[in-house]
C-alpha cells in the first residue's frame, strides 16, 4: 500500500516516501509523542496477513530493539493500524554500502574502518543469540558521520520473494523457514551451509561478512558466475581469486588473511566470533605514542563502536592476531598465544618458576572459581587437586598462595581464605580468612596481604603489620623485584574499578606516592623484571582498558591497547606477559516471585537499574557505558519492552512515589541533586552542600528527598532536603548512610532503612533519635522498600552469581528468604544484585555483572 503525506499510523504522521523494497515501503514520519523524525516501514501484506510470520517479526523487532548498539539500526516501535503492520526505526542520513561501492573498491584504511564497525555490530547481536542470515552491502548503511549501521538485523529472514536472478546488487532474500533443510540468504553472500539448507548460526554471518570485506577491498564480488546455480556451486566448491594476486597488488596481506579466514568453507575453520574479527582488525590500527591514547580512547564504558584508522604498519601489526595494537617502535612484533578456550571468567594467572607452566584461576560455565594448570604450547588445562579457589601468587621456591572459596562480594571485590600450598602437591595450610589479595616477597618467605578490616582496607606485611590503609579498597598489590617497594591499585570506594596506581615503601616508613591519575577502569598490575617500571591495565575513560608502564617517579607510556578490556596478570623474568581480554556487560532484569519469567530491561551496554515504579510498569535506568557517551544518562523504560526515554544527565536515580519525578546526582564537582520530570516539566537542581552522595530516597508525599552522604571530614550521615528550596538537614547521628543504593522510607515517613557501622542494618528515625538495629539481617544485605502498609521491609542478599529477596516482618522480626534469582546463562556472572521490589513484594528488578574472558601469553612487548 502507498501512504500520502499527512496520513497517520498510530502516533506517527507520514511526511514523505523514502522508497520501497522486498520488506515493504519506508516513509519519513514524525513521532507526534516525542517530537522526533523517524523512519516507518510498512510491512508487506504477506507478512502482515500471516499471524505466525507477524508474531515472528514482532519477536525479532523486540530482540533487536533490546540491542541498542551504535552499529545496528535502532528499532523504536512496532504496531498495527487497522490492517497495516509497521515498524518504526531511527532515520538515517547517508547511503548504503552498495551505493559507496558503485565507484569501485574502497581504500584499505576505509575498509578497516567500516569492517571493524560491522564486526562490532555483529558481535553485539550474536551475544544476544540473534543471527542476521542476510548480510550484504544493501543491508549496510554508512551515515554522513561515517558510522556503519547494520539494517534488517534479524528481520531479513522473514522476507519472501520470487526466484532469484543473478542481478547481485539487488538480490532479495531467499527464505522458506529458519529450519534445516531449507535455503535462506542472498545469492553471492550465502554461506555454504545456507546453500545446503543446513542450520545457520553466527558463523554463517561471518562467511557473509567475509564476502562483504572481499568486495570492499576489490570492488567485485567474491562469488559471481553467469547463473545463480553456478554461483551457488562456486560458494560450495571454489575459493575467490586471491587478494594477493598480481591484479590486486596494493591490498595489505593482513586484510587478506582476515578475509580468507572468514571465507573458509567449513564453519569450524572460520573465525568463531565476530568479536575476534574486530580484534584482528583493530590490530591493524596505527597508534603512535601516549598522546594518541586520549584521542583514541572510548568515551565512557566497554567497547568502542567508532571507526578504527589503518596505519602504515598493517602487515607487521597483524602479528598481534587478536585485535590488540602495540606501540610503534618496538624491536619486534609481539606474539599472542591463547591459553584458555572455555566460556567464563579468568580471575587470575601466574607463571611458575620453571617458565613452562601457567597456573590460573577461572570460573567456567558458571561453576565456582578453581585453579587450573596448563603447559605453554598445550591446549589442555588440568585442575589442581586442591579445594575450589583462586591462585594469588607463586613464590620463587614454588610455593603457592591461594584463595580458597574465593567469591565476589560486591562488584570487583573478591574475598577468600588465604592458604599456602606446595606446588609439588600437598594439603593447603590455612593462614587468614577474608583476604582480598596476597603476594610473595622475592625471598619467598614473607607474604604481602590486602584485606578489609572493619571500615578500612589494609595493606599488611606480614599479616597484622599495617603498611597502609584506606577508606576505599586495595587490589593487585605486588612487591618490587628488590623487595623495597610495594605497588598497588587504590580504588575510589569499595567495589569500584576506578582508581590509581600507588607506591609505598615496603619498610612502612614513608608516604604513599600516586603514580597515575584517576583511571575510570583499572585492574591488573605487575612489576617489570627490571624493577624500573610498573605495568598496569587501565583506561582513560570507559572499560576498554589498555596496557601502560609507569616508572616509580610517575613517567607513563602506552605499551598496548585494544578495543576490549585488558587485564594484566603477570610478568616473568623474560618479559613474557599473561594478559586476559575481557567482554564486560552490566544489565538489568525484571522478574516475578513464584514464576521463572524474567525480562531483560537493559537499554545500552551498562544499564544500572536503581528504581522501579510502585506498579512495576517502569524502571529507571542509569547508563554508564560506551553508549552513554561522555555523560551518564538517566532513562525511563517501560517493562513491556518499549524504547527507553532519556530524562537527562546523572549518576544513579530513584523514582518518586507517584512516579512523576526522579532524583539523581550529577557527575561534576561539587556534587548536587537534580530533580528530573518523567513527563512534562522542567528539571530542578537543588543547592549543592559539599557532600558526596551515597543513597537516595523520597518522602511519601514527594516533597523531600532523603539521602545518605559523606561530608568533607569523611563522616557519613542521613539528610533530608526540600524539593522546593533549602539546604539539606541531617537527621541521623554520624556513621549511618555511607553505603551505595536506595534509601527506603516507611509509608508513614517515620523510618529510614540504612546501613551503619560494619555494614549492619538499622531503622533510623527520620524525626531524630537513636537508630534501631536489625540483627535479624546480615551485614551486607541490601534494603529495598517497605510494603504498602509498612509492616514488611523487603531486602536482598547476594552471593556469587545468585541473589535472594528478603522479607522482614517488623512485628515478629521473622525473615523470609526467596532465592534463586539469576539469569538463565550463568557463564561469567560475577554479581547479581536486586535493587528494588514493588510494595507487594511480588515483582523485582535486579542487576548483573558478566565478564567473559580469554587468557593469552604475550611475548615481544617492550
Amino acid at each position: 500500500m502507498s501512504l500520502r503525506a499527512g496520513e497517520r499510523l498510530g502516533p506517527y504522521e507520514v511526511v514523505s516516501s523514502l522508497g520501497a523494497g522486498g520488506m515493504g515501503e519506508v516513509y519519513r514520519a514524525r513521532d507526534t509523542r516525542l517530537e522526533r523524525t523517524v523512519a516507518v516501514k510498512v510491512l508487506p501484506s504477506g507478512v502482515a496477513g500471516d499471524p505466525d510470520a507477524l508474531a515472528r517479526f514482532e519477536r525479532e523487532a523486540k530482540a533487536v530493539a533490546a540491542l541498542s548498539h551504535p552499529n545496528i539500526l535502532a528499532i523504536h516501535d512496532f504496531g498495527r493500524h487497522g490492517d497495516v503492520a509497521y515498524t518504526v526505526m531511527e532515520l538515517l542520513e547517508g547511503e548504503t554500502l552498495r551505493e559507496k561501492l558503485a565507484a569501485g573498491a574502497l581504500p584499505a584504511r576505509k575498509t578497516v574502518e567500516y569492517a571493524a564497525q560491522i564486526a562490532q555490530g555483529l558481535a553485539a547481536a550474536h551475544e544476544k543469540g540473534i543471527v542476521h542470515r542476510d548480510l550484504k552491502p544493501e543491508n549496510l548503511f554508512v551515515t554522513k558521520e561515517g558510522r556503519v549501521k547494520i539494517l534488517d538485523f534479524g528481520l531479513a529472514r522473514l522476507a519472501a520473494g520470487p526466484a532469484i536472478g543473478i542481478d547481485a546488487t539487488q538480490s532479495p532474500t531467499i527464505t522458506r523457514s529458519t529450519e534445516p533443510g531449507t535455503t535462506m540468504g542472498t545469492v553471492g553472500y550465502m554461506s555454504p551451509e545456507q546453500v545446503r539448507g543446513a542450520l545457520a548460526d553466527q558463523r554463517s554471518d561471518i562467511f557473509s561478512f567475509g564476502c562483504v570485506l572481499y568486495e570492499m577491498l576489490t570492488g567485485r564480488r567474491a562469488f559471481q558466475r553467469e547463473t545463480s546455480a553456478e554461483t551457488l556451486t562456486a560458494i560450495l566448491r571454489e575459493d575467490p581469486t586471491a587478494l594477493s594476486s598480481a591484479s590486486m597488488p596494493a591490498i595489505p596481506p593482513g586484510l587478506e588473511k582476515i578475509a580468507r579466514h572468514c571465507l573458509e568453507k567449513s564453519p569450524s575453520e572460520r573465525f568463531q566470533s565476530a568479536l575476534d574479527i574486530a580484534f584482528d582488525l583493530q590490530s591493524l590500527s596505527g597508534i603512535s605514542g601516549e598522546s594518541a591514547v586520549s584521542a583514541a580512547a572510548p568515551s565512557r564504558r566497554r567497547f568502542p563502536a567508532g571507526a578504527f584508522a589503518a596505519g602504515a604498519a598493517l602487515a607487521a601489526l597483524l602479528a598481534v592476531g587478536y585485535g590488540i595494537a602495540v606501540r610503534p617502535g618496538s624491536a619486534s612484533s609481539p606474539s599472542f598465544q591463547p591459553l584458555t578456550f572455555r566460556r567464563g571468567t579468568v580471575t587470575s594467572a601466574r607463571f611458575t618458576p620453571d617458565g613452562h607452566t601457567v597456573l590460573y584461576g577461572a570460573s567456567w560455565e558458571g561453576k565456582p572459581i578453581q585453579v587450573f594448570s596448563t603447559r605453554i604450547g598445550s591446549p589442555e588445562s588440568t585442575p589442581l587437586s586442591i579445594p575450589a579457589g583462586d591462585i594469588l601468587s607463586v613464590s620463587s621456591s614454588g610455593e603457592l598462595a591461594v584463595s580458597l572459596g574465593r567469591r565476589y562480594t560486591v562488584w570487583f571485590i573478591s574475598l577468600g581464605r588465604l592458604a599456602r600450598v606446595p606446588l609439588a602437591g600437598g594439603a593447603p595450610r590455612d593462614l587468614l580468612d577474608e583476604v582480598g589479595d596476597a603476594s610473595w616477597a622475592p625471598d619467598g618467605q614473607r607474604l604481602l596481604v590486602t584485606r578489609p578490616v572493619k571500615d578500612k582496607w589494609r595493606l599488611e606485611m606480614p599479616a597484622g603489620n599495617v603498611l597502609y590503609e584506606t577508606d576505599g579498597w586495595i587490589s593487585h598489590s605486588r612487591i618490587s623485584p628488590k623487595g623495597d617497594w610495594i605497588a598497588f591499585l587504590e580504588h575510589a570506594f569499595p567495589g569500584a574499578d576506578n582508581g590509581r596506581v600507588c607506591l609505598v615503601p615496603a619498610s612502612g616508613k614513608g608516604a604513599k606516592k600516586e603514580l597515575s591519575g584517576e583511571q575510570s577502569s583499572v585492574q591488573g598490575l605487575a612489576w617489570h623484571p627490571s624493577g624500573r617500571e610498573i605495568w598496569f591495565t587501565g583506561s582513560e575513560s570507559g572499560w576498554s582498558s589498555a596496557l601502560y608502564a609507569v616508572t616509580p617517579d610517575g613517567k607513563r607510556r602506552l605499551v598496548l591497547r585494544s578495543p576490549s578490556r585488558l587485564v594484566l596478570h603477570d610478568l616473568d623474568p623474560n618479559g613474557r606477559v599473561l594478559l586476559s581480554s575481557e567482554s564486560v556487560r552490566v544489565g538489568s532484569f525484571v522478574g516475578s516471585l513464584g514464576t521463572r519469567e524474567q525480562k531483560e530491561v537493559s537499554w545500552m551496554d551498562a544499564s544500572f537499574c536503581f528504581s522501579m515504579s510502585t506498579d512495576g510498569k517502569f524502571v529507571l535506568l542509569n547508563e554508564q557505558g560506551e553508549g552513554a557517551g561522555k555523560r551518564y544518562g538517566v532513562y525511563l523504560r517501560s517493562v513491556d519492552g518499549s524504547p527507553a526515554v532519556r530524562l537527562g544527565d546523572g549518576f544513579d536515580g530513584i523514582l518518586s512515589p507517584d512516579g512523576r519525578w526522579a532524583v539523581t546526582t550529577n557527575q561534576e564537582e561539587p556534587q548536587s541533586l537534580t530533580i528530573l520530570p518523567t513527563g512534562a516539566g522542567e528539571p530542578r537542581q537543588l543547592p549543592a552542600a559539599g557532600l558526596n552522595y551515597r543513597s537516595l530516597g523520597w518522602s511519601p508525599d514527594g516533597k523531600q528527598v532523603l539521602f545518605g552522604a559523606v561530608d568533607k571530614s569523611g563522616a557519613a550521615r542521613l539528610y533530608m532536603q526540600d524539593v522546593a528550596s533549602g539546604p539539606p538537614r541531617p537527621f541521623s547521628p554520624p556513621g549511618y548512610g555511607g553505603s551505595l543504593g536506595s534509601l527506603p522510607i516507611s509509608p508513614d515517613g517515620r523510618w529510614a532503612a540504612t546501613h551503619g557501622a560494619e555494614d549492619r542494618l538499622f531503622l533510623c528515625p527520620v524525626g531524630g533519635g537513636e537508630p534501631v538495629p536489625l540483627p535479624e539481617l546480615e551485614p551486607g544485605d541490601r534494603m529495598l522498600r517497605f510494603s504498602s502498609d509498612g509492616r514488611v521491609l523487603y531486602g536482598a542478599r547476594s552471593t556469587m552469581g545468585e541473589a535472594a529477596i528478603l522479607a522482614l516482618d517488623l512485628a515478629s522480626r521473622k525473615v523470609t528468604v526467596t532465592g534463586g534469582i539469576r539469569p538463565g546463562d550463568p557463564a561469567g556472572l560475577l554479581n547479581v544484585w536486586p535493587t528494588d521490589v514493588t510494595p507487594d513484594g511480588r515483582q523485582y528488578v535486579y542487576g548483573y555483572l558478566r565478564i567473559l574472558s580469554d587468557l593469552f601469553l604475550v611475548e615481544g612487548l617492550k
